[in-house]
């Protein structure tokens, strides 16, 4: 996979609400929300371009049974994935565009805490700007390199996350 940083492009939203509508056209009563989350979600950041899905369905175990609905819709089904209670698919290969992250209705801690981060970003331009300099600057060091990328993220995300949850309380 190469590493690309881009500056934000408007027709993420777009790209977002299309895939929505075909997810939403395939689970019907099974899904209870959908968000756009990551970085193509927040106004004016960098990101890789590629668009971040959250599901919040009502039981986990059902969203298996659509696997061939979501290949039809070009995703590879990845199961969990690394996280337990997460169904995950991503779609384009080594030139991904789309990626889903799923969670069953009462994963509050894995929900919230994308969410939380995304709405935090949001508000806070200046962090904004700071995650996606640091997302440029990583992606030239590590063109090819995915988990040099995200370890090189990590201290600053998980910063963020923490300062985003005091946000998200305090404001309540």
């Amino acid at each position: 996979m190469i590493i690309k940083v881009v500056d934000y492009d408007k027709n993420w939203k777009n790209e977002y609400e299309k895939e929505e509508q075909d997810i939403k056209a395939i689970l019907q009563d099974e899904l209870i929300n959908i968000f756009h989350i990551g970085s193509t979600s927040v106004s004016g950041l960098k990101a890789k371009p590629i668009i971040d899905i959250l599901l919040v369905v009502g039981d986990i175990n059902k969203l298996d049974l659509f696997s061939k609905q979501f290949e039809e819709l070009e995703y590879e089904v990845m199961g969990e994935f690394g996280i337990i209670g997460r169904r995950y698919f991503r779609k384009g290969g080594d030139n991904r565009t789309h990626q889903i992250h799923a969670f069953q209705f009462d994963n509050i801690v894995e929900i919230e805490r994308h969410l939380v981060f995304r709405d935090y970003l949001r508000k806070h331009p200046e962090v904004c700007k700071q995650y996606g300099e640091l997302k440029s600057k990583l992606a030239e060091e590590y063109p090819n390199d995915i988990e040099g990328y995200c370890d090189g993220k990590d201290s600053f995300v998980k910063d963020a996350e923490e300062e985003a949850i005091k946000w998200y309380w305090s404001v309540r």
